[in-house]
């Protein structure tokens, strides 16, 4: 099973680890976004939580749509790096997936639904980092589709569709569930019956 390939996301993550500045401005623009929505957000709620001047700010970021953007690159990163070290790691479908759903989600779904700003902040994901969404997106599908092709390879899984197509209904089932939960309690709770289930089917019957 093969792993994502070093992209720009992963580049980002790496910036993070060796730059606490940059790591301190999108941990101030998540409390910042959460606590007053994006809309509200300003270039100087980010700075002062980041214990920088507005213009030491603008040095990294030339505005909060760029921040927003890198917000959502380092969710991708960390997550598709983390979804596909957790799938080489467990050969057993339903511990695998219950285990890569719970992480696809993570804090920041659990922070999201927490805040009273959280559908403001994905219809920003939609409206902002649209084109990151749709990369991320479909890396999270290339890491499920590997690991199902190499499951099925090496006989612990069966398969009546392509690798992809149930990588694509895995993927589309965790958004649906995202988007329609009440609660953090709900979406945890629901993704993981969601991870039985689908566990079950790719058992060899």
């Amino acid at each position: 099973m093969t792993k994502p390939k070093e992209n720009v996301t992963t580049t980002l993550m790496k910036d993070l680890d060796s730059d606490p500045k940059l790591k301190a401005i999108l941990t101030s623009a998540w409390m910042a976004f959460s606590t007053y929505g994006y809309r509200k957000t300003s270039m100087d709620d980010i700075a002062r939580g980041a214990a920088m001047s507005r213009p030491a700010l603008y040095l990294h970021f030339k505005n909060k749509e760029s921040i927003f953007r890198a917000l959502v690159e380092a969710y991708y990163a960390d997550t598709v790096q983390t979804v596909a070290e957790i799938l080489e790691a467990n050969t057993e479908p339903n511990q695998a997936l219950s285990r890569a759903f719970a992480a696809q989600g993570g804090e920041a779904a659990e922070a999201m639904m927490a805040s009273p700003h959280g559908m403001e902040l994905l219809d920003a994901g939609v409206s902002v980092a649209a084109d990151i969404v749709e990369i991320g997106e479909g890396q999270l599908r290339d890491v499920y589709a590997n690991w199902l092709s190499g499951m099925e390879k090496s006989g612990l899984i069966t398969l009546e569709e392509p690798p992809q197509d149930v990588a694509k209904a895995f993927c589309a089932a965790l958004k649906g569930v995202k988007m329609t939960a009440p609660d953090y309690a709900t979406y945890a709770k629901t993704i993981q019956v969601l991870a039985r289930m689908f566990g079950a089917g790719l058992v060899p019957h």
